[in-house]
């Protein structure tokens, strides 16, 4: 029985696979702090939707989080790997079958007397192998770090659907405003029109002014159903978003009155223990390696042990025989055509992909808050400037619209300023917006409040 341990380990020494190469993915150094000055900031609630104050952009992304078609998607990718790992969890335990054989014959002796034989043998039979060098281990772990990388995809997912979701229903209500002050403008030049026509037929002023003012009035008029169609579009996106055929999108406060979620605190080394996308992406380098190491164990010598146990009953025997067998095999890879060497630079190239893109989310990550940190500071002072120049051009517009009534001046200096106020007022619409966004993809490259399981 000593030679037993000892031809293993000789078996095991002399199957032992080649060493398999890795890269070496340089380590990540997070900053000290931001680039970017914070300013006041708050911390981060898993509902950070909320702080907008609108309650019609909460219901919206609790039902985007609730009935999303790639959240559902990714719940059933999480119950497809908890399937394998207790397929592989299944491997360490041993397997039990029952068999069993009926026959009902005739046949003749040696010396030719017939005889009719109903037979029965029942049997119990039993496989394990035994773990010498915990190859299975390794496919276990493997298989518990996939289920953590479908959880984090999961969660990644869902913060992406809430943040589309948010950014999404703020556009639309940019749009709604971009289209009421189209339509306020409208009415403005409408009037405007009015004026130039009774000026023109009482034969004040020529009628170029009048042409002017008509075509002025409709191009102000061609940007209407442009609008319409966008905001037309942007629900149909918001509809799918929440699972739905395409609806009208009920609308909460007016865009003006939405108000503006702080910055959220956290510091550059926090970074990487609160996003889902770092997690999964740290889980799937995990599940690599261990997936690596199975490979090459199985250069190894596998032991499996096997029994049986039964009878045989038969009408020719006064009573059943019990039967059995005990035993157990080695099985060394000695040739297998460079199946198992591929199998484990297949692996190792494998978990240089999930070393790599780590290192990618990762980076990204830092570059994602940089990135959206530096757009709300910038964007807020381009709304200062835009506030500004908006009441400038509006007392422009006030100055030029009285002299032109008066006659103190011709029509295309009203309609010069009529132009710049829906210029800038257009586009302090927009950048409002575009600030707002870039909160709400702050929050999420933040994390938006994720925290890992356990």
């Amino acid at each position: 029985m000593r030679a037993w341990p000892l031809s293993i380990a000789l078996l095991a020494s002399a199957c032992t696979g080649p060493a398999t190469q890795t890269a070496a993915v340089p380590p990540l150094a997070p900053a000290g702090a931001w680039r970017t000055d914070l300013g006041p900031t708050a911390p981060i609630e898993r509902d950070w939707w909320r702080a907008f104050g609108d309650p019609e952009l909460i219901r919206l992304v609790e039902r985007a989080l609730a009935n999303n078609t790639d959240l559902g998607i990714a719940a059933a990718r999480v119950r497809d790997a908890r399937a394998q790992e207790l397929a592989a969890r299944a491997q360490l335990l041993p397997t039990l079958d029952l068999s069993g054989g009926f026959a009902h014959s005739r046949s003749v002796n040696a010396f030719g007397r017939p005889s009719v034989q109903t037979a029965l043998q029942p049997q119990f039979v039993a496989s394990y192998e035994v773990d010498l060098f915990g190859r299975l281990e390794d496919q276990v772990a493997a298989a518990r770090s996939g289920v953590s990388a479908s959880q984090a995809a999961r969660d990644a997912a869902a913060l992406g659907v809430a943040s589309a979701t948010a950014s999404g229903y703020v556009t639309l209500l940019a749009l709604d405003a971009r289209l009421q002050i189209t339509r306020e403008t409208l009415t403005a030049r409408d009037e405007a029109m009015r004026i130039a026509r009774s000026r023109a037929r009482e034969g004040y002023s020529p009628i170029l002014e009048q042409r002017q003012a008509e075509a002025e009035y409709e191009a102000t008029a061609q940007l209407i159903p442009q609008l319409q169609l966008a905001i037309a579009r942007q629900e149909d996106a918001l509809s799918l978003l929440t699972g739905d055929t395409a609806h009208r999108i009920a609308r909460g406060v007016a865009f003006n009155v939405l108000r503006e979620p702080a910055i959220p605190e956290g510091l550059p080394s926090d970074l990487l223990r609160r996003r889902p996308d770092v997690a999964q992406a740290e889980y799937q380098l995990a599940a690599t390696d261990a997936s690596l190491s199975a490979a090459r164990k199985r250069f190894l010598p596998q032991l499996r042990l096997s029994g049986s146990a039964g009878a045989a009953i038969s009408t020719l025997l006064a009573d059943p025989i019990a039967i059995w067998s005990l035993g157990g095999s080695v099985l060394a890879p000695l040739f297998e055509g460079d199946r198992l060497r591929a199998q484990a630079e297949s692996a190792a190239a494998q978990r240089d992909v999930a070393a790599f893109t780590y290192r990618r989310t990762a980076l990204t990550a830092f570059r994602e808050v940089e990135d959206n940190l530096a757009a709300v500071q910038r964007l807020s002072q381009q709304l200062d400037h835009l506030q500004a120049q908006r009441a400038a051009l509006a007392e422009g517009l006030r100055l030029a619209t009285n002299r032109y009534r008066a006659g103190y001046s011709t029509y295309l200096e009203q309609l010069d300023a009529q132009r710049g106020l829906l210029s800038a007022e257009l586009s302090l619409i927009q950048t409002r917006a575009d600030e707002l966004a870039a909160r709400i993809a702050l929050y999420q490259a933040m994390g938006g409040g994720w925290q890992a399981p356990g």
